[in-house]
């Protein structure tokens, strides 16, 4: 592992490397960071690269090197799992809980995704979702948020928490503050700004934090997103807006939102980004995904590059000046509180429990609009979704799994060639059904239109909406199921409503 050209004070590469999240590759733990590890590195990240069959394994030889380390991964349920990456989650997403309206479920799920979290060593749940997702068109947040009034994502997202933090194994981590739920822009592809008034901001997208905090979540994240009334910066950088968050009494741990995300990395650069968000009032820095993110690659050592460009920006401005050595200890100290109050609670005896019937909990966040059930032998899957962005980082076919468990698929008709997919359904054999997958008709646009066009093609398609629900009085002639999910267990339930049960 390379280093600075002089080496550090111990105390300094302490308290710089115990402000570092970073993620890494692959299933066993690399050379670089275990040596990061016994020089104080806060923890790691997990991501959907990192998890096998043995993760619990990786995750003893962490924390052999370091018995402290946190290691955090985005468990939310619905369309967003690390543990369950490559066949979907089997838990009820926050937007089908949102519509379901229970939040004994929404606290059962957060126990759940604890439990799950900590068999694989993992006790840091970068979850909930606290957005309030006011604009149906946000390319990355969408039914990820429980929906887009604020009063009912603040009670869902209190009993998120409190399910998670429930044993003291897991900590919940509420995101992304101060609210992800208006953007146009994914933060993983740009910088987003936040058009809205900042007292609208502190009124309604404040709201879920505030009953986060009242719950006692242990960790915020913030949001790589601009707001102009509270200055340039995005808010990962920006100490109005964490100062804010303190504001409002949360005392715990300011984790920023992945610092290889364009929003930053195309930006500042992740380096002075850093330096920025400690400044700012941040305690933790995640680093990020490797493998997905632009500006990196998927190349060997591509990994422990990223983290030494952000320890050796926050060695370098300590040296300068820029950034003083207290201030660093100080947000250290406070992650160090946070893996200490854990550590106690590790090697509790949380056990692999019966879990409820989740699809019966999810069902009554699924909306059917029509007749849906189908009994041809053979279908045609036409897939119009604007695909996973990265913040789910998996591309597992769920549905098309599901469907296939129940009849033959003869096709999977692809949007990205439209006039073909569109020659093809024409000439499909009249007795195959048709069921197309969508993400984008909670507003008007490209898969409204490709809508129409079926309907006059083939009116008795019928439409499996994942992403968010379009408005009521929204006009198509087809039949539609709203899911609100795209993972396995919402897979299921749809080919199950279309076809009935799997047979075995």
């Amino acid at each position: 592992m390379s280093a600075p050209t002089q080496v550090p004070d111990r105390r300094i590469l302490e308290a710089v490397n115990g402000v570092i999240l970073p993620g890494f590759f692959g299933t066993d733990l690399p050379q670089w960071l275990a040596e990061a590890l016994d020089d104080g590195l806060a923890g790691v990240v997990y991501f959907g690269q990192n998890i096998s069959p043995d993760t619990a394994r990786l995750s003893a030889a962490i924390r052999s090197r370091r018995p402290s380390a946190i290691i955090a991964a985005d468990e939310e349920g619905g369309t967003v799992t690390r543990l369950e990456a490559e066949h979907g989650s089997t838990l009820p997403g926050p937007a089908q809980l949102g519509q379901a309206g229970d939040m004994g479920l929404s606290t059962s799920v957060g126990a759940a995704l604890a439990v799950r979290a900590a068999a694989a060593g993992i006790n840091l749940v970068l979850g909930p979702v606290a957005d309030v997702n006011t604009n149906p068109a946000n390319p990355v947040i969408g039914v990820r948020s429980f929906g887009a009034e604020p009063r009912g994502v603040a009670a869902h997202v209190a009993a998120a928490v409190r399910g998670i933090q429930a044993s003291g194994a897991v900590a919940a981590c509420a995101k992304h503050f101060p609210g992800h739920g208006d953007t146009h822009t994914d933060s993983h592809l740009a910088l987003p700004e936040l058009r809205l008034a900042t007292g609208e901001i502190e009124e309604i997208h404040f709201e879920p934090f505030r009953a986060a905090v009242s719950a006692g979540v242990r960790a915020v994240m913030t949001a790589h997103i601009r707001v102009p009334g509270w200055g340039d910066a995005p808010a990962t950088l920006n100490p109005v807006i964490l100062g804010k968050l303190r504001a409002i009494g949360f005392s715990g741990v300011i984790v920023t939102d992945a610092l290889d995300m364009a929003a930053i990395r195309e930006g500042i650069g992740m380096g002075a980004g850093a330096v920025a968000a400690i400044r700012a009032g941040a305690d933790l820095l995640c680093i990020g995904n490797p493998r997905t993110n632009p500006g990196n690659t998927d190349e060997a050592g591509a990994d422990c590059q990223d983290y030494l460009v952000v320890r050796n920006a926050l060695l370098a401005a300590v040296a300068s000046g820029e950034l003083f050595l207290e201030q660093l200890e100080q947000a250290a100290a406070r992650v160090r509180t946070l893996a200490a109050d854990l550590e106690p609670s590790r090697d509790l005896a949380m056990t692999e429990t019966a879990e409820p019937d989740w699809a019966a909990g999810a069902a009554p966040g699924i909306d059917v609009s029509g007749t849906v059930a189908r009994s041809a032998g053979r279908l045609a899957l036409v897939d119009l979704r604007a695909r996973a962005t990265l913040a789910v980082a998996a591309e597992s076919d769920a549905f098309r799994r599901a469907f296939a468990s129940r009849r033959a698929v003869l096709a999977l008709l692809p949007v990205t060639a439209p006039q073909a997919w569109a020659d093809n359904l024409r000439g499909l054999e009249p007795d195959a059904d048709v069921i197309v997958l969508v993400d984008r008709i909670g507003v008007p646009g490209p898969q409204r239109d490709a809508l129409e066009e079926i309907a006059a093609l083939r009116p008795d398609a019928v439409v499996v909406n994942v992403g968010v629900a379009p408005e009521p009085g929204f006009a198509n002639r087809l039949d539609r199921i709203d899911a609100r999910a795209s993972s396995a267990l919402s897979a299921g339930i749809v080919a199950g409503l279309v076809y009935g049960e799997a047979s075995a």
